[in-house]
């Protein structure tokens, strides 16, 4: 079993050469029509299995394409990481959406519109809602 440094430093180089690879090599109609990057990697203990987090932007259909096509080009993808980056076993591949980055998105805009109501509100509205509360 590998140690923990081990594990983040061989996660770190997954998820470089899956990001060039998304950038240049399998960046084709199978991969669809979103636009995916790499947010994190998750290598196993025993450096067997890499889940790799792909954040995609586009609608439900772009998403649901390129997800599609990069479970398809696993293969291909676990051979080329075979051979760009040296170790004794390849790990198997498995690409998983990441919607961190959406959900914060929506945070945000809701943050946002409650930003905009209170400035909407008359000054004394918002004391005597304060005052109800407390």
């Amino acid at each position: 079993m590998a140690n923990n440094r081990r594990v983040e430093r061989v996660a770190s180089l997954i998820k470089r050469e899956v990001s060039q690879m998304l950038m240049s090599d399998i960046k084709d109609e199978r991969v669809g029509a979103g636009m995916a990057s790499v947010t994190d990697v998750e290598v196993s203990g025993d450096l067997q299995h890499a889940k790799i987090f792909v954040s995609i932007y586009g609608d439900e259909a772009a998403r649901a394409a390129t997800m599609s096509g990069l479970q398809s080009a696993s293969r291909y993808v676990r051979k080329e990481l075979g051979r760009r980056v040296r170790l004794r076993r390849t790990p198997e591949v498995i690409f998983a959406e990441d919607l961190g980055i959406e959900r914060g998105s929506n945070v945000l805009t809701l943050l946002s519109k409650l930003s905009h109501e209170r400035e909407d509100k008359p000054a004394n509205e918002v004391d005597e809602a304060v005052g109800a509360e407390e």
